[in-house]
This record gives structure tokens, C-alpha cells and sequence, in this order.
């Protein structure tokens, strides 16, 4: 029978699915621009980089080191799929229907091991139907937080399983170390999946632990010391993505970009109740919060703080808590407060699969059936139930059009660099909004130049200076760029107010061989060093 619930759930996953199996990308606010990200990431790893920081064609061709603070599991994902043969639009598609079906697969796993089938079938449609599934599928296209929607009820499942089965026999290691190394696992996935997201859903994290710890793990101090060191290493796996991201994020405008974002697209109230599908941007997009109920006989604790977390996710996407975002300065980073519509969605799916079964229960039960119609009394209305669910959301389940382009489009020059600009160097415009003349130009004195080598990190050329002669490469700078010329490193230029941000140099009189190299800072090497330790 739980076989059989495993494959009518990922049936019923693919009826929301079936426009990704149309031909064409839909069109979204970011499904363009993704494809062309995930282009540059799998250029960069088939020249043997592991961990892809730098988009070379982005950015009118400038390049751009998007990569380094974007959340690239997405594209590790994307990566795969493309190397078995699908084009990069059929990649990306591939990720959003295998992350929508393991979403909805791992929400049933956790609540049905922790509650029973009935709470964790309806929760995982209550999770996978929720209206902010598909805007961040058919409007948003938002494949990183929708890559991220696969991992919290993991997270939450190896927990359960610390507490309740490591913990109940402490005589056998093995089954503490099989779930801490998956706690550790798919928290590492959950930050490499969205970093905004894994930041947001740290309290609803350890307040589980706390309920764990209360109620299931005996009050069992190692049960917590197990659960800190998890995502210690968790932290320590993923660390050669957020740690760059994090410290070298100061050689960017992000703080300058997302200063004063989130008070401008607060959500009215109304929308969580009603809010009209469409397609378009900012809070006039659809933000409804979803088909559930939130009442309970009996409340427990866990039921308690999950309510009151969702009913504070709620109030900090409103404007009544303008002063909030105003004063803790971590919140910028969020850009949108209806971001927060992720950890509500998880919440609502968890409070209305607990709560709709007991409901129907009790309403069965005081009704005047008897004792032999009460089950499959409960059984019709828990399928009708789960029917308007399903229902409930099938006008949300199409793109409102498809674009059809050549493949070169994604990897050739790209008029674009896939954010808002935040990620843009300081040095530099925002914006390139040109493509340059070559890749690079002698801007003082006589010289020739001979292409040798092109690739993401390294810009190879034979020059022949006739005279001391300046060069302009025409990549935008940002650390871990250095010139050497005959393998000497020489002084580069990037802060022109002729050429913002652009990379330039001299070379004196003779024959020369130049090569721009982009390499890691000690931040990225320690990084990665940790990352390895970990592993």
C-alpha cells in the first residue's frame, strides 16, 4: 500500500507539470536569463572547474561574477541533465520538474513518518498545490527557491529520525551517524539551493529541535550536540559557496541595490486571502497564500509554534513592519518581502495536513453514522479534500506564452547578467549595455595582438609592442584577476572614468605573451579547504 501512495503522489505531480513538456522555454520574469547562467556554469565545468565563479559571455560579454552569489545546485543539477544530451532549455526544465516532484515526495516522506499516510498525503499536496509553487515555476521562474522547496522537509525527516530512533537506542553509533550525515547532507543542499531561503528557514530549524528535544528525544543533551555538529558540517560543506559569497560581497553593489527594496514591495493583507493569478512583477503578482485550514482540537506544542511563526512570516511581509526591515539591515538581502511566502508555504502545508484529517475526524465522528459507515465517511471527504486541492490551483499550471531560440543565444554573447545588478562589481556600471569592439584593444601606442587561448579563466595573447603600448582587455575586474606578461605579474587598472571597471595595463616595447588568469582569492581557497576537510 505505501508503494502505492509513492506513485500516485508523483502521478498526480506531473498534472501541474505538463507545460514543461511543451516545446519552448516559458516565458518568465527569469527563465531567460537562468538558461543562460546555467550555459556559463557548464562552460566552466567542462573546462575543468569545479566550482564555476565567473560567467565570461554574460554581461554583454564583459563577464560578470554572478556565479560566486548565486545559489549553484540548481545549475550543478541543470549541468547533469545537460550532459546526457538535453539542450540547456530542456535542462532547465528537467530542474524544475524533478525539484517540484522531490518536493512533494519529501514532504510526504517526513509527515508521514512522523504523523501517519492520511496527514502526510495531504500535506504534500498542500505543499506542492500551494499558489507561490507556481508562481515561482510559470511566473517568476524562479529555479533557485524552487530547487530549495525539495529540502526542509528532509531536513526536518533526518531530525525526526535523530530523535526518535537514534536517540531511543544509544547503544548503536550507526544509526546516529547514517542520519547526521544526511541532516548534514541536505542542509549543505538547502544553502547551495537558495541562500536567502536556507536563512529564513533557520528558526523554523531549530525550533523543531526544540520541540524534538522536548517531547521525542528524552531531553537528551546529546541529541542537541548532534544536531549542532549536523549543521555545523552542513555549513562546512557548502562553505566554498556561502563563505565567498558572503565576505566578498562588499566588492559588490548589493547593499547598495537592495538598500530600501523590501518597504517598497510590501504585501497588502488582502492579497493572502485573495490575489488574482497573473503574470506580472512586484506586488501586483499573485501571493496568495493557498488552499488549507488552520484549526486544531487538540493544540500541541509543536502546532503552536508553527502557528506562530507563520502568523510572524505574514506580518513581516506586511508594511506594518516597515520599522523591522529598517532596522536589522540582514533583512536587504531578502529583496522582496513576499520571499517570505516560501516559509509560510511550508508551514500552512504542515498546520493544514496535521489539522484537515483530525477535522474530518471529529466531524465524522459526531455525526449520527455508524460505527461501520465512519471510515469510509472519512476516507470520500478526505479524497474530495484532496480533489479541491488539486482543482483549486489548475488555472495556475500554464506559462502565460513559450519563446523558441537558437541554443547559440545561451551561449554565445549575453545582453544580460541574470540579476538586478546587485552582484555588479563597484568598480563598474551596473550595466555594460554594450558589446565590446574586441576582446581586447590597444588604447595607447603601436601594437599588434594575436589571440592564442580564450577560456572562462584564462585570456591567453601574443603581442608584438612596436612602442610601450597600453592595452584595454575587456573584462570587467573584480579580485582574483591578475595580468602576467612573459609570467611576470604586472599592474592592472580598472577605476577610468573612461573605462569603469574594465581592466586595462601597459607592456613595454618587444614581443610579449600575455595572460589574464582569474583566480581564487585565500577567502575562496580557505573556503574550498573547508569544504574539503568536511567531506
Amino acid at each position: 500500500m505505501k508503494r502505492y501512495i509513492w506513485l500516485l503522489l508523483i502521478a498526480i505531480s506531473f498534472l501541474p507539470l505538463a507545460s514543461f513538456f511543451v516545446p519552448g522555454l516559458p516565458v518568465t520574469h527569469d527563465g531567460q536569463d537562468h538558461v543562460a547562467r546555467i550555459a556559463n556554469f557548464y562552460q566552466a565545468l567542462s573546462e575543468g572547474i569545479l566550482v564555476p565563479r565567473w560567467a565570461g559571455n554574460l554581461n554583454w560579454g564583459y563577464g560578470h561574477p554572478i556565479l560566486m552569489f548565486l545559489y549553484p545546485m540548481s545549475s550543478y543539477v541543470a549541468s547533469l541533465f545537460h550532459s546526457v544530451g538535453l539542450s540547456y532549455v530542456d535542462a532547465t526544465k528537467a530542474v524544475f520538474v524533478f525539484a517540484y516532484i522531490a518536493s512533494i515526495l519529501s514532504m510526504y516522506l517526513w509527515m508521514s513518518t512522523a504523523w501517519g499516510k492520511r496527514i502526510g498525503f495531504v500535506g504534500a499536496l498542500l505543499y506542492g498545490f500551494a499558489p507561490y509553487r507556481f508562481v515561482d515555476m510559470y511566473i517568476r521562474g524562479a529555479i533557485g527557491e524552487h530547487m530549495a522547496f525539495v529540502f526542509p522537509p528532509i531536513i526536518c525527516f533526518f531530525l525526526y529520525k535523530l530523535a526518535t530512533y537514534a536517540f531511543s537506542k544509544t547503544y548503536d553509533l550507526r544509526p546516529k551517524i547514517y542520519y547526521g550525515v544526511g541532516l548534514s547532507i541536505s542542509f549543505a543542499f538547502l544553502i547551495l539551493s537558495h541562500n536567502a531561503i536556507s536563512l529564513m528557514f533557520l528558526p523554523l530549524i531549530g525550533l523543531y529541535i526544540l520541540y524534538l528535544f522536548i517531547f521525542q528525544a528524552k531531553k537528551s543533551l546529546l541529541f542537541l550536540a548532534y544536531c549542532l555538529m549536523s549543521i555545523v558540517l552542513g555549513f562546512g560543506l557548502s562553505s566554498f559557496f556561502w563563505l565567498p559569497a558572503f565576505i566578498e560581497g562588499k566588492y559588490t553593489l548589493r547593499n547598495i541595490v537592495t538598500a530600501g527594496v523590501g518597504p517598497e514591495r510590501f504585501v497588502p493583507i488582502k492579497a493572502f486571502f485573495y490575489s488574482p493569478w497573473n503574470s506580472a512583477e512586484g506586488n501586483t503578482m499573485t501571493q496568495s497564500i493557498g488552499f488549507f485550514k488552520t484549526k486544531e482540537r487538540e493544540i500541541r506544542f509543536l502546532l503552536s509554534v508553527f502557528y506562530s511563526l507563520f502568523f510572524v512570516s505574514l506580518f513581516i511581509m506586511t508594511p506594518f513592519s516597515a520599522w523591522i526591515w529598517e532596522r536589522i539591515m540582514i533583512l536587504q538581502n531578502f529583496q522582496f518581502p513576499w520571499r517570505f511566502l516560501s516559509l509560510t508555504t511550508f508551514l500552512s502545508a504542515v498546520l493544514g495536513g496535521v489539522s484537515i484529517p483530525y477535522i474530518i475526524k471529529s466531524v465524522v465522528r459526531n455525526s449520527q453514522l455508524s460505527k461501520t459507515q465512519e471510515p469510509r465517511t472519512t476516507n470520500v471527504l478526505l479524497v474530495i479534500f484532496c480533489f479541491l486541492i488539486i482543482v483549486s490551483a489548475s488555472h495556475m499550471w500554464r506559462p502565460k506564452a513559450y519563446q523558441t531560440k537558437d541554443e547559440s543565444f545561451y551561449t554565445g554573447i549575453y545582453k544580460s547578467t541574470t540579476d538586478t545588478g546587485e552582484s555588479s562589481p563597484i568598480w563598474t556600471t551596473r550595466f555594460m549595455e554594450q558589446i565590446p569592439k574586441e576582446e581586447i584593444e590597444v588604447i595607447s601606442g603601436i601594437a599588434r595582438v594575436e589571440k592564442i587561448r580564450r577560456t572562462t579563466t584564462l585570456h591567453a595573447y601574443r603581442i608584438v609592442a612596436d612602442t610601450r603600448a597600453e592595452f584595454l582587455e575587456n573584462t570587467i575586474y573584480f579580485p582574483g584577476w591578475e595580468v602576467l606578461v612573459d609570467g611576470n605579474k604586472t599592474d592592472i587598472q580598472f577605476q577610468s572614468e573612461i573605462h569603469r571597471g574594465i581592466m586595462s595595463f601597459w607592456v613595454d616595447k618587444g614581443e610579449h605573451r600575455v595572460e589574464v588568469v582569474f583566480r581564487d582569492t585565500k577567502v575562496r581557497k580557505i573556503a574550498a579547504g573547508i569544504t574539503v576537510v568536511v567531506v
